[in-house]
């Protein structure tokens, strides 16, 4: 469990951490956060992840809270104070806190910065990719700039609340051209019968995920041949293999879409070998 949580300059316990009532990020979720895997009390692709954030708060004109070294420093504490071995560390930044007005503040009102860590066993993923996970499809409502890795997320809460109300771990977005965009909290791949491995290109609709990205560097190892390009639900479900890729759940495999089985409904080969072979290829980081 979280013990302890970083907030704006100061060590909380975790009961007591706390934002002003009029910050941003809860009033208009004008905030941008991050998600890193921790491996043995160390960060999995921290390059990668940071400069998405950088990314993030640019496209969003949000000042970095600090130096990239100094939040190193604090998402290295926090993982230490709260005893994390295998888990995730969090952090999210918002504009800042003041009045409660629509048109953004002046450069006096500084950003809010919060970082967590909680463990987060590896055996229980691992369990989970043993068997696979069940994924249903919903309209995409989101955004224009789902490349953005913002807190505005109640239309991906809300699909995952449909997902589980139907049985199914995640949830699949379509697009009004009936292709697939991403899952709620993870990129979608899927595998074709000549062994292709076909992902959503780079682009507004999608998050550039970090996890998407260390995958393909697997696949290049693997001499494996990967095609970023839309696919549609139909061709999800023609597919010999579909898995999803995040940071909480590396590359995980999809076995059923819409109640469909999806392959032979197992877990397949490559999937398999691609989540064996990540944590060889990422960037594994002290703190």
């Amino acid at each position: 469990m979280t013990r302890i949580v970083y907030v704006n300059g100061a060590y909380k316990r975790y009961g007591e951490a706390a934002i002003h009532v009029e910050d941003r990020g809860f009033q208009f979720a004008d905030a941008v956060y991050e998600v890193i895997e921790v491996l043995g009390g160390r960060l999995v692709d921290a390059t990668r992840h940071l400069a998405r954030l950088e990314r993030s708060l640019r496209e969003l004109a949000i000042s970095p809270p600090m130096r990239e070294s100094a939040l190193l420093h604090i998402i290295g504490e926090v993982i230490r104070r709260n005893r994390v071995r295998d888990g995730i560390v969090y952090m999210q930044v918002t504009r800042g806190a003041g009045p409660r007005e629509f048109a953004l503040p002046g450069p006096d009102v500084l950003p809010t910065l919060v970082v967590f860590a909680r463990t987060q066993p590896r055996g229980r993923a691992d369990r989970l990719a043993e068997t696979g996970i069940v994924v249903k499809t919903v309209p995409d409502n989101r955004w224009e700039r789902c490349n953005i890795k913002t807190v505005m997320l109640l239309p991906a809460v809300l699909a995952k609340d449909a997902a589980r109300r139907a049985g199914a771990r995640e949830a699949w977005f379509v697009d009004s051209s009936g292709t697939i965009t991403e899952g709620a909290s993870s990129n979608a791949w899927i595998v074709t019968a000549k062994g292709v491995l076909v992902t959503r290109p780079l682009g507004q609709e999608i998050l550039p995920g970090v996890t998407r990205a260390t995958v393909m560097d697997v696949a290049k190892a693997e001499g494996l041949r990967v095609e970023e390009r839309a696919f549609t639900r139909d061709e999800a479900l023609r597919a010999t293999e579909a898995f999803i890729t995040s940071a909480t759940n590396i590359a995980m495999p999809v076995v059923t879409i819409d109640g469909q089985g999806i392959g032979n409904g197992l877990p397949g080969p490559l999937t398999r070998r691609l989540r064996s072979r990540f944590h060889q290829m990422a960037e594994i980081s002290a703190v």
